[in-house]
């Protein structure tokens, strides 16, 4: 199962950059991974017309709330069901349009609370991490 990280915008603030690329880089070693930036709600929604046999799944903080061991199981079942791709999609500072609210049912959230868009990307990158983590039996989520 490939994971991709479909981000709103741009990742401007190079430490924050530089953190998704690390977990990126940990994660491609038990998983293929990338990331991907687009301009905007609409070039999201494109992306993900163009691959309708993927499972996307919006970062809201509206969506189901997991805890890591839920959320690697919850990943662990997506691939080992057959899902050829997961995709995460990530908002920018002004949030989702709503043909991109609409066109992705599953929502997931990472708190409660409200993080910068860039943050809240560096945290996801390091749950999908920690997920694989857990399901490979690592040290690491301790």
């Amino acid at each position: 199962m490939k994971i991709r990280l479909l981000m709103l915008g741009k990742t401007r603030r190079p430490e924050m950059r530089a953190v998704i690329e690390d977990y990126t880089k940990r994660i491609s070693r038990s998983n293929p991974i990338e990331t991907e930036e687009v301009r905007d709600g609409e070039a999201a929604l494109k992306k993900l017309d163009g691959n309708r046999a993927a499972a996307a799944v919006l970062l809201d903080a509206g969506g189901k709330a997991y805890d890591a061991e839920a959320f690697a199981k919850w990943i662990g079942h997506q691939r080992d069901t057959g899902t050829r791709e997961l995709i995460f999609v990530c908002g920018d500072a002004d949030g989702f349009p709503n043909a991109l609210r609409e066109r992705i049912r599953q929502k997931i959230s990472l708190s409660p609370m409200t993080y910068s868009h860039e943050l809240a990307r560096v945290m996801l990158a390091e749950q999908i991490y920690r997920a694989f983590a857990i399901l490979s039996g690592s040290p690491y989520p301790r």
